[in-house]
């Protein structure tokens, strides 16, 4: 049995971390690119390595996968696996504004068990958005039970994007943060109704967030339909698709010739 109360003051934490250093609130932050493209600061290797520290005492029979840590294949063995974005949307982090969060999932057997954001710059809340879900049990925001979209008309539907391509003009934009696992959450909490990518993704960006939409009844799925397995020798899936139910159909079938294509050569 997972102590809940500590997890949450464990990721809460971590969040007053990264906001001790989020320019946003007047700090200065130090940030680099890893590889070009990928941004990481200061605050990442913080809040990584105070989550690692103290997740793997909660459970110390768990592994572990992080954007931030050297992947050890040691976590393909273990029935437990912590799956860690310290913090997802660094690239809003960085230039000071709140579309990031801090995303924990706890991985049974392939499949979240738990999973936590906290976005600790966003809403009117003191405390930011803390968005809970444990497997069979529904999904929370600062205590209000989420439900998800249930629109029933592909047209029409609310996307978080900054812009659509031509042959998706039928539907419409909404706020879009730069951390996918936020994206993510708006459909769990009736913001938007399709979240869709057509790229390479990593595990430790969705798992906390899926299961979070899951619990709020949203379809959740890779870009092709098919269920999306976590803890894998190779942490990659290609594509996401996170909608109301009764248009994921209609969502697979609108991104089946752009998902054959951007999907091959397997990078």
């Amino acid at each position: 049995m997972i102590d809940r109360q500590r997890l949450e003051q464990i990721v809460r934490e971590a969040g007053q971390i990264a906001m001790r250093q989020w320019p946003g609130a007047g700090h200065v932050l130090k940030s680099w690119e890893k590889v070009p493209g990928a941004p990481v600061s200061d605050a990442d290797m913080e809040v990584d390595d105070f989550l690692r520290r103290e997740l793997l005492a909660l459970v110390p029979a768990a592994g572990w996968l992080s954007e931030e840590t050297v992947d050890h294949p040691e976590r393909l063995g273990r029935g437990l696996c912590w799956l860690v974005d310290p913090i997802d949307g660094t690239r809003d982090f960085i230039r000071g504004r709140s579309g990031w969060a801090v995303s924990v999932a706890l991985i049974s057997a392939g499949r979240p068990l738990l999973g936590m954001l906290v976005a600790p710059a966003r809403g009117p809340s003191p405390q930011g958005e803390e968005w809970f879900a444990t497997a069979g049990q529904g999904a929370w925001l600062n205590g209000r039970r989420l439900k998800a979209s249930t629109r029933q008309e592909f047209t029409g539907s609310r996307v978080p994007a900054d812009s659509l391509p031509k042959e998706d003009r039928d539907l419409v934009t909404v706020e879009k943060p730069n951390s996918i696992a936020l994206r993510i959450a708006m459909v769990a909490d009736n913001r938007a109704d399709l979240l869709a990518t057509l790229r390479w993704g990593y595990e430790w960006d969705i798992a906390a967030a899926t299961l979070i939409a899951r619990e709020a009844g949203a379809r959740v799925s890779d870009a092709f339909g098919q269920a999306l397995v976590y803890n894998k020798r190779d942490p990659r899936a290609f594509g996401l698709l996170v909608c109301a139910p009764a248009i994921h159909q209609a969502a697979v079938e609108r991104l089946a010739d752009r998902a054959a294509v951007l999907s091959r050569p397997n990078p």
